[in-house]
């Protein structure tokens, strides 16, 4: 499929982080199709061989950057490279990992850490390829935050509070950046088919509902992928995927006491939920 993205940046340079698996995975792939060359970045080096190999085989081309986007010296490094040797006319800061659990016993340790992969590793990517686009006169920069940065759901205080912050970040920029040609998406998505506990250090019960979660998603990473490169070419701001999404935020926006409501009568049913979750999956399962 041809995107629009592809006709306004007929250069079709992009860099996407966490590329290795999940939805960066599947933008890297899609773009791929389209004939992009994509810096694709990953702490995983063996998805990263694996991307790459995908990514020529779809006709793109791949360029391999063994990264931990929350290390800014080792990211102003790599975003060196690919600006000077092939170039950026699309950032999308993907890369983030899922966690929970109860405020108070979440270390700080855990904080330090998703604080620097899921808020910091989007600054650093922002920090560091803006001056090329904008030197260039123009780029586009997709965020990938969660619904999860407007809902706030309970026992996920640190993952709410970085996707809130890469929404917040988003919108500031959006405004910001339009004088020098530089346009700013934020995808929200909710649970989709994706591993992002893979890295969790929450316990067995939150990983297990988390889990549930993603299992009965009905949606693809795919899907999502295609979604936010269409619409982040048509010029929108805000991606919602699926449209409960969107539903979602706005309820939060205009009834936000009786959304809070809500959420607390949800925290006393917390057994229920997981019951409900279970019988859905169980379900799922049956039908094949």
């Amino acid at each position: 499929m041809r995107y629009k993205l592809s006709d306004q940046y007929p250069k079709k340079r992009a860099f996407i982080t966490g590329a290795g698996s999940g939805l960066g995975r599947a933008l890297a792939l899609a773009l791929a199709a389209d004939g992009w060359k994509l810096g694709v970045a990953d702490i995983r080096q063996q998805r990263l061989e694996e991307v790459c190999s995908l990514i020529e085989e779809l006709g793109g081309q791949a360029f391999p950057f063994g990264l931990d986007v929350s290390d800014k010296d080792d990211y102003a490094r790599v975003a060196k490279d690919m600006t000077g040797h092939i170039g950026i006319d699309l950032l999308i800061n993907n890369a983030g990992v899922g966690d929970g659990g109860p405020f108070v016993d979440y270390s700080l340790a855990n904080w330090d850490w998703i604080v620097g992969i899921n808020q910091m590793g989007v600054i650093y990517g922002t920090k560091y390829f803006l001056p090329g686009m904008i030197q260039q006169g123009g780029g586009h920069i997709i965020n990938i935050a969660s619904a999860a940065g407007f809902s706030n759901a309970p026992m996920m205080a640190s993952y709410n509070a970085t996707k809130a912050a890469v929404i917040s970040l988003s919108e500031t920029l959006y405004v910001e950046l339009r004088p020098n040609n530089v346009k700013v998406s934020v995808a929200m998505p909710l649970f989709f088919k994706t591993n992002i506990m893979e890295s969790s250090t929450a316990s067995e019960e939150i990983k297990h509902i988390s889990n549930l979660l993603v299992a009965t998603s009905n949606l693809e990473a795919e899907t999502v992928a295609h979604k936010i490169l269409t619409e982040a070419g048509q010029g929108k701001f805000r991606i919602y995927a699926p449209r409960k999404s969107r539903t979602l935020h706005w309820f939060s926006r205009i009834f936000p006491n009786l959304f809070l409501k809500l959420k607390l009568m949800g925290g006393k049913n917390r057994e229920q939920f997981e019951q409900r979750l279970e019988k859905k999956y169980a379900k799922m399962k049956r039908k094949g």
